[in-house]
């Protein structure tokens, strides 16, 4: 029996066809033939969007990289590692309500937040360098250029880079140089022999290293800062720790004595862990929960103001969720009937290889990580277990989605409320975020529904609108302290004590008052874990206390 092939099929297809559905796709054909003809389309090659110019390297020590967009802590010790690799580096200020009237000035109708903040940043910053210092259009396009993100997926995230150029021509900033580092393709530009940015492990493995230890302060800060007895004394030391890495990272010298130095500055801060705070959760659209400027109404700064502990997600489980995308990815493909030749396919390639690399990227990353973390004092931190986010997300949201952050946001809420985690959970996104707003706004609608006692709160941001904001969290950060009150009187009870008379108990007061002590986690309420920590001595050891205070 002779198979046919697809054209052949496509030919007995079209001959089966009645003749008035023949006769009207040729109509319609001749019809766009026609409308092309007039309109001159016809000798119109499809838009393509080139990169201004080159980065090449006899430019390099003339060219400033301007760079910008995770947290301040993460982008000041970037500065510092690019510039021990040789670069000349600026990192962009948090963008503002002035980054804002820029984006909007010379952006594109109906972007989202994002785009706005970021791309008006960039054009703030170099209109002070035109308007201020005095430089001109051809010095600023010559001896500058932007490094940014970019993505793929239901995303206006992905058109980023044309947004930038677009706003940069109406600015009046024609040429300057755009570059843009894709998530899974390395720098989107014809790099060349040429170039002056050497992609190569060293680079990867100094940014790689900037990303950990940029969690690893930001999870330090938001850990002791709601507990700090003096007001601006974490914050100060977070600053000299910077320093200290910064120096570090620019002179290329070795990482863990300056966290041993942190570790020491830390160690100063004075904290009262007698102070029940809830635990709030900030997840949602990548860029609008890793922000802390006007982006997201200063969302993290807020809940603290209001008397909450925040958790923040790191770049790091970013960095863990894309390899485990590789995994997962190549695990389905490894059992289709044929080798896709596919940009992610195994056509020609070892599937199992692939996978050991990808194993071994995952163990360098958590290893990397907890040795650093040690080494500073961050204690029981744990990075996610992407498979296990996975599969308490699969029966809602399927893993094969990737846009935004896939089902991590829904396997987040999920384990936030199963393990209680926390005491609160914020989803906050740009307003028409197409892939985190179907989430929060459809999908977690259902994950409240099958676990009541869950507090949830999805918020969109828009640039303005803040007190409408600030309004419904601090409504939701009522029940959230209700209910760190309530772990807390309940681990009181439970052990039998009071307050005075955890603060006199020398096990006790070391976890109640030292910045790097931590509990071991039972409940949400950092506070209610201190005391839930001590659970397994014996309670005469109270009662002999209670005997000598009489």
């Amino acid at each position: 029996m002779k198979v046919r092939t697809t054209k052949e099929r496509d030919v007995v297809k079209d001959s089966q066809q009645p003749n008035y559905l023949r006769n009207f796709e040729e109509e319609l054909n001749r019809y766009q033939v026609e409308q092309e003809a007039e309109l001159g389309l016809q000798s119109k090659a499809q838009w393509f969007d080139p990169v201004p110019r080159q980065f090449f390297a006899k430019d390099k020590d003339s060219t400033t990289i301007l760079f910008g967009g995770l947290t301040m802590a993460h982008d000041y010790l970037m500065e510092g590692a690019l510039q021990g690799l040789g670069y000349t580096v600026k990192q962009m200020d948090c963008p503002d309500t002035e980054s804002l009237r820029f984006g909007k000035e010379f952006g594109n109708r109906g972007q989202c937040n994002p785009t706005y903040f970021t791309v008006g940043n960039l054009i703030k910053y170099l209109t002070y360098l035109r308007d201020v210092e005095g430089k001109s259009k051809e010095e600023i396009v010559s001896k500058y250029l932007f490094i940014t993100s970019g993505s793929c997926g239901p995303c206006r995230f992905g058109t980023y880079v044309t947004e930038y150029r677009k706003a940069l021509r109406d600015a009046g900033f024609d040429g300057f140089r755009v570059l843009l580092f894709q998530q899974q393709s390395g720098l989107k530009q014809a790099t060349g022999e040429e170039s002056a940015l050497k992609l190569d492990s060293s680079f990867f493995l100094t940014f790689l290293k900037a990303v950990l230890i940029g969690d690893i302060l930001n999870a330090l800060g938001y850990r002791i800062r709601p507990y700090e007895v003096e007001e601006g004394s974490t914050n100060a030391a977070l600053e000299r720790c910077k320093q200290h890495l910064y120096k570090a990272f620019c002179e290329r010298k070795q990482l863990i004595p300056a966290l041993y130095r942190c570790r020491k500055e830390l160690q100063m801060v004075k904290v009262d862990r007698t102070r029940v705070k809830p635990k709030v959760s900030i997840i949602g659209e990548f860029w609008a929960m890793t922000t802390e400027g006007e982006g997201n109404y200063q969302l993290q700064k807020f809940l603290e103001s209001e008397g909450a502990e925040v958790e923040v997600q790191s770049v790091t489980a970013w960095i863990l969720f894309l390899i485990w995308e590789g995994q997962y990815d190549t695990r389905k493909r490894m059992n289709l009937r044929e080798a896709d030749s596919g940009s992610k396919g195994l056509k020609g390639k070892n599937p199992l290889k692939r996978l050991l690399v990808l194993g071994l990227a995952d163990r360098t990353v958590r290893g990397m990580f907890h040795a650093y973390a040690k080494a500073i004092g961050l204690r029981g931190y744990h990075l996610p277990d992407m498979d296990e986010i996975a599969g308490v997300a699969n029966k809602h949201y399927n893993n094969h989605l990737r846009g935004g952050e896939g089902h991590m946001e829904v396997g987040k809420l999920i384990l936030n409320v199963k393990k209680r985690k926390v005491n609160m959970t914020i989803s906050v996104k740009p307003f028409g975020c197409m892939p985190s707003s179907g989430v929060s706004d459809g999908v977690q609608s259902l994950i409240t529904e099958i676990h009541p006692e869950a507090i949830f709160l999805p918020i969109e941001t828009t640039g303005d609108g803040a007190i409408n904001v600030y309004s419904r969290i601090q409504m939701m950060l009522f029940k959230a302290k209700q209910a760190a009150q309530k772990e807390f009187d309940e681990a009181l009870t439970k052990k039998g004590v009071s307050i005075e008379q955890l603060q006199k108990n020398s096990f006790c007061s070391s976890h109640l008052t030292e910045p790097l002590k931590v509990s071991k986690h039972s409940v949400a309420c950092t506070s209610a874990n201190v005391v839930n920590h001590f659970s397994g001595i014996p309670n005469k050891f109270f009662i002999r206390n209670k005997v000598k205070e009489a």
